[in-house]
């Protein structure tokens, strides 16, 4: 690729996931290196229910990641974003062991609010399918 040329992202508009805000996709994916960058998640599911725990946000990222031909096991950088720490990292913590066989980079971080009063919101990079065994 010249100076001159520019690469065109890829957007992820995942069908069987809990439909994206119009104002951002379900993930992008970079021409250049296939990886993928998935929008936050708060774990709502389909009908935006928001069941405790962290559970609904990561199966979300999965029907994200499936769509854009990856999965949980091909991620390389999660980042959570909790809103009771204390009440909270525990019982997501324990959600989480259960979907990792060989857990991936994290950051965990506390934050005041998030959207629909959810507690959890998770957002993660991805390498495409079959890169990572």
């Amino acid at each position: 690729m010249t100076g001159r040329e520019e690469a065109t992202k890829k957007v992820i508009y995942a069908p069987d996931a809990v439909p994206a805000l119009p104002v951002f996709c379900h993930a992008a994916v970079d021409p250049a290196t296939g990886l993928i960058f998935c929008s936050g998640s708060i774990g709502c599911n389909d009908r935006y229910q928001l069941p405790p725990g962290g559970a609904a946000a990561l199966e979300n990222l999965a029907k994200v990641l499936r769509a854009a031909g990856s999965t949980l096991e091909q991620i390389v950088k999660v980042n959570v974003y909790l809103t009771n720490m204390q009440q909270d990292f525990g019982p997501m913590n324990e959600v989480y062991a259960h979907y990792f066989r060989i857990v991936p980079a994290r950051t965990c971080v506390g934050v005041a609010t998030l959207p629909m009063g959810a507690c959890v919101e998770i957002e993660c990079v991805a390498l495409p399918g079959g890169a990572y065994s």
